[in-house]
Formats: structure tokens, C-alpha cells, sequence
């Protein structure tokens, strides 16, 4: 019996987790009068790590993604604790996708490259009807090149997405870590991630997911509806018939 596919997980519950709630406990509720700047700040990041813990659980699948992700947040409430200067949060932020760009370089040398698991991915394409086709047509190698080419525009996102985190935090991060003050600082930055970091990244990986697509159409022949999971090949015009 085949295996069941991870479900997928629930974008509004990780929204929320992640950027929401942590953000107006940091902004809203650190103050003496609430949380205090301690508590605010164990209180925020515990969503989002209980957010981790509870989608490994649930959808049981485990990734460097989310291991990294954890140790993000546990790494965000240890430099806290130890009230270091803005200029290390900064440093952490931009380690952290800068590490991811490495890995996708890297990885591009072991069996399962992380482009793998991020575009060419089974929940989304339907790889064992492009592989057949890739074989049929001969094309197995030069979608291999199509892929490595995947895997440098991902290193590229995640060195762009670098660069913002450590500029935005060195911007907006100046008071001193455990104050009330330094919360609010952190919190506003949780709420500046989409529009600054997120979306230019985002857009670089769309790019960088458009041309595997169009790259994948050419090699094998499908459409682009038959490559993607679910979908059908267009049906072939039957014999005789008038055009």
C-alpha cells in the first residue's frame, strides 16, 4: 500500500505563529505594565517554536528547514538572555539564510540535492511522469543542468534574503537586548520581514521555479498541466478527424 503524502501544512496557523502573534506580544505587551521585557520575549518566542514542534508532529515529516528553524528561535532567546549588543541579532538573522545558501550549494554534491525538496518536489510535480519522459527523449543529463542552474538562482535568493535580514536588523535594532524598548524594535522587524525580505525572495524564487517549469516543458514534451501533480496530458486530436 502506497505511502500516504505528508498533509500539507496550514498557512494562516504558520502566519500567525510566526509573525502575527509574536510581533504584538513584542510590541503591545512587553511592558512593565504586561509582560515585562523578559517575559514578552519568552512568551513570542514560544509560538513560534511550538508552531515547529507542533507541525513535526503533526504532518510528521522532518526537514533541515525546520531544524534550522528552531534553532533560530532558541538562538533569538539565548542572545536575549545574555543581553548582547544589536549588532549579534544582526548577525544571526543574516546567518541563518546564508546558511541555507550554502546547504543548497553543497548539497548539490550529495544524493539529494535541496532543490529537491524545495521545487522539484512530488506534492507539487508529478516527477515519475517527467523522469519516464526525460528517459524516453534522452534528456536526462541536460535536465540535470537544468537543475543545478535551479540550484544556484536558490543560493542566490537565499543570499539576497541574507543581506536584507542583517540590513534590516542593523537598522532598527539599537537599544540594548532585554529592555522593553528592544522588544518593540524586534517585533517591528518580525512585521517588516514580508514586505522588505520575504517578497523580493520570493519573487527570486518564483523566477527561479518559472524557468525550471518552462525548462521542464521543453526536455520532455508535456505540457505544463501534465507535469504538475494531478494533472493530464493534453489528449491527442483522433485519426481522421478534421482539424
Amino acid at each position: 500500500m502506497p505511502e500516504a503524502p505528508p498533509k500539507r501544512e496550514n498557512l494562516l496557523l504558520n502566519l500567525l505563529c510566526n509573525i502575527a502573534i509574536p510581533t504584538i506580544v513584542l510590541m503591545k505587551f512587553s511592558s512593565e505594565k504586561w509582560l515585562g521585557p523578559q517575559w514578552g520575549m519568552i512568551v513570542a518566542l514560544a509560538f513560534p517554536l511550538g508552531y515547529l514542534l507542533y507541525d513535526l508532529v503533526k504532518r510528521k515529516k522532518t526537514n533541515v528547514f525546520s531544524v534550522v528553524g528552531i534553532a533560530s528561535v532558541l538562538l533569538t532567546g539565548t542572545l536575549n538572555q545574555f543581553k548582547v549588543d544589536g549588532f549579534w541579532f544582526a548577525v544571526k538573522e543574516g546567518a541563518i539564510p546564508l546558511c541555507f545558501g550554502a546547504a543548497v550549494l553543497i548539497s548539490m554534491r550529495t544524493k539529494q540535492p535541496l532543490v529537491h525538496e524545495m521545487l522539484w518536489n512530488d506534492q507539487v510535480i508529478d516527477t515519475a511522469k517527467v523522469d519516464a519522459a526525460l528517459a524516453e527523449r534522452g534528456q536526462r543529463a541536460e535536465f540535470d543542468r537544468l537543475l543545478a542552474r535551479a540550484s544556484y538562482g536558490l543560493a542566490l535568493s537565499f543570499l539576497l534574503s541574507a543581506v536584507l535580514n542583517f540590513g534590516l536588523a542593523r537598522y532598527l535594532l539599537r537599544s540594548p537586548a532585554g529592555t522593553e524598548a528592544f522588544n518593540a524594535e524586534l517585533g517591528k522587524m518580525h512585521m517588516l520581514s514580508w514586505p522588505v525580505i520575504v517578497l523580493p525572495t520570493m519573487v527570486v524564487t518564483i523566477v527561479v521555479f518559472y524557468r525550471l517549469m518552462t525548462g521542464m516543458t521543453r526536455l520532455t514534451g508535456l505540457e505544463f498541466d501534465a507535469i504538475m501533480h494531478g494533472g493530464k496530458p493534453k489528449p491527442e486530436p483522433e485519426a481522421g478527424s478534421g482539424s
